[in-house]
């Protein structure tokens, strides 16, 4: 299965992608907002994890975009952030996140999250 990472933390992405490739996962590493739209459209991945602050757009505004998007709209998104703000995830949650978890992550939680997504127990709206 093919997941989409888009962090702007280069060192979060490169110790997320060499755990979930030993769980399996193809990752997909975007750096900012506009690059994880390009690469969600090309790249059809079958989840994607969004950080919320990045460079070249927020993960909200990319949110919004790909839940708009007839390509992309029904990939599940989860939100992977740092922000504690409630307000920002249930915002996240009402435009289609189907989850959020809190940073620092912990990577098996991260996996048995989209392990469920890929099982259909979590779906977009």
């Amino acid at each position: 299965m093919k997941v989409l990472l888009a962090d702007d933390d280069k060192q979060l992405c490169q110790l997320l992608n060499a755990a979930l490739r030993q769980h399996g996962w193809e990752v997909i590493l975007a750096f900012d907002a506009a690059q994880a739209l390009v690469m969600a459209k090309n790249g059809t991945p079958d989840v994607i994890v969004l950080d919320i602050n990045m460079p070249g757009g927020t993960g909200i505004g990319a949110l919004e975009k790909l839940s708009m998007n007839m390509k992309t709209s029904m990939i599940p998104i989860l939100i992977l952030s740092g922000s504690q703000d409630p307000i920002i995830e249930d915002k996240a949650k009402a435009l289609g996140a189907v989850g959020y978890i809190h940073k620092p992550v912990d990577i098996e939680e991260l996996n048995q999250y989209l392990q469920k997504i890929i099982k259909g127990e979590y779906r977009r709206c």
